[in-house]
């Protein structure tokens, strides 16, 4: 087990990519707080040299963001795969099976998880849970009919929410729904008896018209570096 820093955030970012990025490397960039603090360390390496020839294809505008202020140059999947992301999870699950979304880039994360090979997953250990659907399950929708996608989410034994923008709105309107990079709502998915099958409700929610992706990320982690008191554990599937 590696030591920690004092932020196991940025200690878990920090040893993702050092176990995993190498010079010549695609990577995928994830988005979120623990995300970010990989796409900085991979920045900062190769402003040092430490790091040479590393290209990043980033899953949210947020992301991209932070990479060109780093000096990470940017491709799209249409110009390269990514070897791997590194991302964060909401929940990590047995057999590294997650639940993603919450920072609101979950389509764009499963394409470029899905593009390349698979996850790098950065978390603290609050993040483990014995099953999935400890928490929402956030499903990307379209806006189009999203009356009757959320009725639809429901017949499967969940309660949808229309994810809002909520407090420090962008627009001044705290009410108004949540619009992704791709310009579509979130429902964020509470089943009270959790998910003890992710795939088959995958599967499921594949059924519903409206619902475009879900949060659910199973078969596509590779490895966890996961924050446990004062160091860092590896945990790969």
């Amino acid at each position: 087990m590696g030591k920690a820093s004092e932020d196991p955030k940025r200690a878990t970012a920090e040893r993702a990519v050092a176990e995993y990025v190498e010079s010549g490397m695609v990577v995928g960039l994830g988005t979120g707080s623990t995300a970010s603090f990989a796409v900085r360390r991979i920045g900062a390496l190769l402003a040092a040299g430490e790091l040479e020839d590393v290209r990043g294809v980033p899953t949210s505008a947020r992301t991209a963001a932070i990479a060109r202020e780093e000096g990470i140059p940017l491709v799209t999947l249409s110009e390269a795969r990514p070897l791997f992301t590194i991302d964060g999870a909401d929940e990590i699950g047995p057999g590294l099976a997650l639940i993603k979304g919450l920072g609101g880039a979950l389509l764009r994360e499963k394409i470029v998880a899905s593009a390349g090979g698979g996850l790098v997953v950065v978390a603290d250990e609050t993040k483990l849970v014995d099953s999935l659907g400890a928490g929402p399950l956030p499903v990307e929708v379209e806006p189009f009919g999203h009356q009757i996608t959320l009725e639809d989410l429901a017949s499967l034994g969940c309660e949808p929410t229309l994810r809002l923008e909520g407090p420090g709105s962008q627009t001044g309107d705290p009410d108004r729904p949540y619009v992704t990079d791709g310009g579509h709502y979130t429902a964020d998915c509470l089943f009270p008896r959790g998910i003890p099958n992710p795939a088959a409700l995958e599967e499921e929610l594949k059924r519903i018209p409206g619902a475009l992706e879900s949060g659910l990320f199973v078969n596509l982690a590779r490895a966890a570096v996961v924050a446990r008191g004062e160091g860092t554990e590896v945990i790969e599937a």
